[in-house]
């Protein structure tokens, strides 16, 4: 068991492949929130999986990014299935399922929140679905990527325009590693809470199905995406899984900074 990095003494963590994993779940994550959001300013989340764990395990810079999050949270299966051994409630805890009982409590805590990342017909069909789904949330803003590195003009501006939304959860979906780097590079600033949430975007806007239950339960959400998209992530998931497998086996420890 890990001590987080955060003055939070509820969020210890788990090393999962020896990546610091929050032993979570949804309930006490959304308590976490809801009790904490006023003084989560310039602090993130990294909603984290397997290809996350193996990103963070294989690069220094990149492990800071998942370690120096307020929390990370295990989105994939796996991560809450070994962490279990040092936390027997921790569960997953999805982008998707997060951002949805997130929406829900929004407007009894008068939350709004800004979405950036992904195409702009995206995020145009992701407002049409929250506005169906959840009437009455308070969208302060909407931004989709430029789909390049930002200069550090750049992220000080849309630091900037975030902080003026009034926007009280940014919401980032930019894929790993982009989203986790961004955060890292903005914590401190004076925005508001980051969540990087990668595809779920997609999933709330009914542009990407989401894997059965019954398949998210058995470990298998990768499968589902894969037969969705084989081409993209074929190599991705034999690689990553394979990776993930081996270092969970061989008890590998992580590649550290000079």
């Amino acid at each position: 068991m890990l001590e987080d990095y955060s003055k939070y003494s509820e969020l210890n963590r788990v090393p999962v492949i020896d990546v610091p994993i929050t032993g979570t779940n949804m309930s006490d994550c959304i308590n976490f929130l809801t009790e904490h959001i006023d003084e989560l300013h310039g602090e993130y989340i990294c909603v984290s999986n397997a290809h996350t764990s193996v990103l963070a395990h294989d690069d220094p810079s990149y492990w800071d990014c998942q370690a120096e999050s307020v929390m990370s949270v295990p989105d994939g299966k796996p991560l809450s299935v070994v962490g279990r051994k040092s936390f027997e409630s921790m569960d997953r805890v999805t982008g998707p399922d997060l951002m949805r009982e997130i929406f829900e409590i929004s407007s009894q805590y008068g939350w709004s929140h800004y979405f950036y990342g992904n195409e702009q017909k995206n995020l145009d069909a992701l407002r049409e679905s929250l506005n169906r789904d959840f009437p009455g949330l308070k969208i302060a803003g909407m931004e989709p990527s430029v789909f390049r590195p930002l200069s550090d003009k750049e992220k000080h501006e849309l630091s900037n325009r975030i902080v003026n939304s009034g926007a009280d959860f940014a919401w980032i979906a930019l894929g790993a590693p982009r989203q986790e780097v961004l955060m890292h590079e903005l914590k401190g600033g004076p925005q508001p809470l980051m969540i990087g949430v990668g595809g779920a975007f997609n999933v709330l806007a009914g542009v990407v199905p989401e894997a059965p239950i019954w398949m998210q339960n058995l470990s298998l959400e990768w499968l589902y995406r894969l037969i969705q998209e084989p081409k993209r992530l074929f190599k991705r998931y034999l690689v990553t899984n394979t990776k993930f497998l081996f270092y969970q086996f061989t008890k590998a420890k992580r590649k550290e900074g000079k």
